[in-house]
């Protein structure tokens, strides 16, 4: 080969390449990452994501891309943000809790969906069978409207001098009276009598709370909501500032200063989710996965919190605890 041909050989090769690297660039699957709630709270979900995807050989940054987006706890925007990743053309989009699942089905019935929630998915309308869900839609699903009667327990274990208890719930929120017909009932069983104040917004907080307060709230069951989980240090703030034990449905609340939780663990959920999407990235039909269901619960007790507010815990009660923060 003489040297003109030689040059011209490397200058094509050396031109081609920026091509050859653009087009795998551009191969890579790009999952929807759609949350309603806040980035801020939420780091933990991401990492536990990643690393069901991983365990299916899907690093993030090298063999896929997560395009995350968030509505700032403010469920009107869910619409708008889905459409957007729709005409993206994205892989996959994957769903967190209920109104982001609701949003991401009514955008689109082609791009494969993998949702995480807490609910019943037939009763949401997401699929048509558990075992066969049909369609584009599958995910995990953590059943979380039975363990408010056991929160109550275990707050009456952890105060049982307080005899007066308070429900901080959102009214706007579906499973609000089911849950608020469970606490009554295990408060009446205990003996206690419970206050129930209602908060549909971050305005309405600080205004629900002191309706507690002046009913003498002695301790406080949080209901698990979106919206309470975008302020969650709001809400660990105003339990220790007035003195007031209260658990909550995720671990998230003692990890920002709250003193207990009760409840799914969302994080092994995120991460079964994680799996689930690394299998549709590799060929598997979400109708033909079945749709999981997360029974992993967990304790989660501040004792930190507990000194601060000047409460013994009593040793049974922080030997069922998963995790101790101190």
């Amino acid at each position: 080969m003489n040297r003109r041909n030689l040059i011209r050989l490397v200058g094509g090769a050396a031109a081609a390449w920026p091509l050859t690297a653009l087009a795998q660039q551009s191969a890579m699957p790009v999952v929807g990452y759609l949350r309603n709630g806040t980035r801020s709270v939420s780091a933990r979900s991401e990492a536990a994501l990643r690393q069901g995807l991983e365990s299916m050989g899907f690093v993030e940054g090298h063999t896929v891309a997560i395009d995350y987006r968030y509505a700032e706890n403010q469920n009107d925007r869910l619409p708008a943000l889905v459409d957007d990743l729709v005409r993206r053309r994205v892989s996959l989009i994957y769903a967190a809790k209920n109104a982001s699942a609701l949003a991401a089905k009514a955008a689109t019935t082609t791009i494969p969906i993998v949702f995480r929630i807490g609910g019943d998915p037939i009763q949401l309308g997401l699929v048509t069978s558990l075992n066969r869900p049909g369609r584009n839609m599958t995910g995990v699903t953590f059943l979380q409207t039975t363990t408010t009667g056991i929160e109550v327990q275990m707050l009456h274990e952890a105060v049982p001098n307080a005899t007066v208890f308070g429900l901080f719930v959102n009214p706007g929120n579906p499973n609000a009276e089911p849950e608020t017909r469970e606490t009554r009932d295990a408060a009446s069983k205990l003996g206690l009598d419970l206050h129930v104040a209602g908060a549909g917004s971050v305005e309405e907080i600080d205004a629900a709370f002191e309706t507690l307060l002046q009913r003498h709230t002695q301790a406080l069951v949080v209901v698990g909501d979106t919206l309470f989980s975008g302020r969650l240090q709001q809400l660990a703030a105003l339990t220790i500032r007035h003195g007031i034990p209260a658990i909550y449905r995720g671990r998230e609340f003692p990890e920002a200063g709250g003193l207990m939780s009760y409840g799914a663990n969302s994080f092994d959920a995120d991460r079964l989710a994680g799996v689930y999407i690394g299998r549709i990235l590799k060929g598997d039909k979400p109708a033909d996965l079945p749709v999981q269901q997360s029974v992993k619960v967990e304790l989660i007790i501040n004792l930190i919190t507990a000194k601060v507010l000047g409460i013994t815990l009593p040793r049974p009660l922080l030997a069922r605890a998963d995790e101790v923060i101190e």
